[in-house]
């Protein structure tokens, strides 16, 4: 997710007065809980972060909304839920805010889980995954 620097100025300096923020996030890394382009993110500053948590953190010159896979003293390994790999490690310091809920397409609110079963299902991500891109064109919706 790649954003102007006044663009993300703005956003951090809202989310440090402990505001409430609402992205659309871009991209596929977040499939199959997040469609980037469609769904909505509520964002807030949590004081404690925990695994499983979807976190925004800047990243590379760049904003990740990647889900919380392990923590380590003050360094968070983070990945996203539609990766087969790569993660990427930032400080617990970094880290900008927490979600809050996903707002569907639909307008449905979805409070994020803890994705338990999915974080240590990776050996099988793949199959699933493919799987979710087959079941969507047969009926007729864009698989990403």
């Amino acid at each position: 997710m790649e954003m102007t620097e006044s663009a993300n100025a703005e956003l951090f300096e809202r989310l440090n007065e402990g505001k409430v923020i609402q992205l659309t996030p871009k991209g596929i890394s977040m499939l199959p809980f997040i469609q980037g382009g469609r769904d909505k993110v509520r964002i807030h500053k949590e004081e404690s972060v925990d695994v499983g948590d979807i976190v925004l953190a800047p990243h590379d010159g760049r904003l990740i909304l990647h889900r919380v896979y392990d923590i380590k003293g003050n360094r968070l390994t983070l990945m996203g839920d539609g990766n087969l790999k790569g993660k990427e490690i930032v400080d617990k310091s970094d880290v900008w805010g927490t979600v809050l809920e996903i707002v569907k397409e639909d307008g449905c609110l979805l409070k994020p889980h803890k994705a338990w079963l999915w974080r240590h299902a990776l050996p099988l991500r793949k199959i699933m995954l493919k799987f979710r891109r087959k079941w969507y064109k047969m009926r007729g919706l864009n698989p990403e």
